[in-house]
């Protein structure tokens, strides 16, 4: 784990003092983090870097995880699901089921610390526990694409987050009519994680080598887990209309998370997609494969995440800090990251997607120049830094209104 003074050379000595400084007045509060799974995603990977560093900086920081068994994680994807708005019924069996599971938790959890910050839909239900006679303080952190969630499933749950203090959102767009405050705080990327750091040639060579891959000819990459939501035969449509035109391979690599059931499947109908095409890979990445993650994206031509909904897509962020020039999908908090034309590519369609990778593979002075400007936008804007700082303020402005507004 990386020491918080390491980032003063990414990011200066000032952003790093001023961390401790709002750490110091958030110091005699305890924050207990809380989600549905502790490997996989990008809530967890978030977790696994900020935690320690809050530590650090001198918070007294936790990090607990809800259990549940597989009939529980298949409702909370359809939940999932239906906040992107996808058309999907959930029975009241299944909800009472939801909420027995999230009550079993609760009466397993301490839930004593000054702030609980709940982490999306999964474990909502944990407020039940609250008592108002205590000083707790409640948050609730939606990290998905709620832009239009089915109505019945965004009701159900808003019965819930409507007992929290506060909802944070990732984009502007995902905010809903609620009685309590809305806060805008978008993800981040740890610069200097295995996924994000330099890496020397020769390991960026031996992941090639090690999964086939040449490194002699263009590589397309999408980094994502295996999810309807990211698209992966689309991403394959892509790269066929491309590859008529100029030759490239195709990697789409990912692993899965364990609150979600459906990643074998849609790993197995990507690969029907591509059967029969050798400059396909399709790549399975157990947990704790950060460093091929971050040579295949340094490897890359061109980096595509052609998602269907998206939250706010961290590997979009991973490659432009690596200065890859992105094509992604212009839905969630991508465009936070992209401005179309100067900072990486926002499509709308498989057609379109196919449209400006064959421009970029042709054009790799103009790639150059999107991927440098990509880079210095996250560096400006998406940092772990920053989002501490973020997190830092929300927990001060809980308790001290007054004292945020003084900083």
């Amino acid at each position: 784990m990386q020491n918080i003074n390491d980032y003063i050379p990414v990011v200066g000595p000032s952003v790093i003092n001023e961390l401790f400084l709002l750490a110091e007045r958030v110091q005699p509060r305890a924050v207990q983090n809380i989600n549905s799974t502790a490997v996989g995603g990008g809530v967890a990977e978030i977790l696994t870097r900020m935690v320690p560093l809050l530590r650090q900086l001198g918070v007294n920081a936790k990090w607990d995880v809800i259990k549940g068994n597989d009939k529980f994680f298949n409702i909370t994807k359809s939940i999932h699901n239906a906040l992107h708005g996808a058309d999907v019924t959930i029975s009241k069996e299944e909800w009472e089921y939801f909420l027995e599971v999230n009550r079993e938790n609760a009466a397993e959890l301490d839930l004593s610390d000054d702030i609980i910050f709940v982490h999306d839909p999964q474990p909502i239900a944990l407020i039940e526990r609250r008592n108002r006679r205590d000083a707790v303080k409640w948050i609730w952190r939606c990290h998905i694409d709620i832009t239009n969630p089915q109505k019945e499933v965004m009701d159900f749950l808003k019965l819930y987050v409507e007992k929290y203090d506060s909802a944070v959102f990732s984009a502007p767009a995902f905010g809903q009519e609620m009685d309590i405050a809305q806060v805008l705080i978008s993800p981040s990327i740890d610069p200097l994680s295995d996924k994000n750091k330099d890496l020397p040639q020769e390991t960026v060579d031996e992941v090639l080598e090690r999964l086939g891959i040449d490194k002699k000819r263009r590589l397309v990459t999408q980094i994502s887990r295996f999810d309807y939501l990211k698209d992966p035969v689309g991403v394959i449509r892509v790269y066929q209309k491309a590859k008529k035109h100029i030759d490239c391979q195709l990697v789409l690599a990912g692993g899965g998370a364990t609150d979600d059931p459906e990643g074998m499947q849609v790993l197995e109908e990507a690969k029907s997609a591509a059967a029969g095409d050798s400059d396909v890979h399709i790549i399975f990445l157990p947990a704790g494969s950060d460093v091929e993650i971050n040579a295949l994206q340094r490897a890359s031509t061109v980096v595509l995440q052609k998602s269907l909904k998206e939250g706010f897509g961290l590997t979009v962020a991973e490659a432009l800090w690596k200065a890859k020039p992105v094509i992604a999908s212009a839905v969630g908090g991508i465009p936070l990251q992209i401005k179309h034309k100067y900072s990486g590519i926002l499509t709308y369609s498989i057609e379109g997607t196919a449209h400006y990778l064959k421009q970029l593979l042709h054009e790799p002075s103009y790639a150059k120049a999107l991927g440098l400007n990509g880079r210095e936008h996250i560096k400006n804007n998406f940092l772990i830094t920053r989002h501490i700082r973020d997190y830092l303020l929300l927990f001060l402005s809980q308790y001290y209104e007054q004292d945020v507004v003084s900083l």
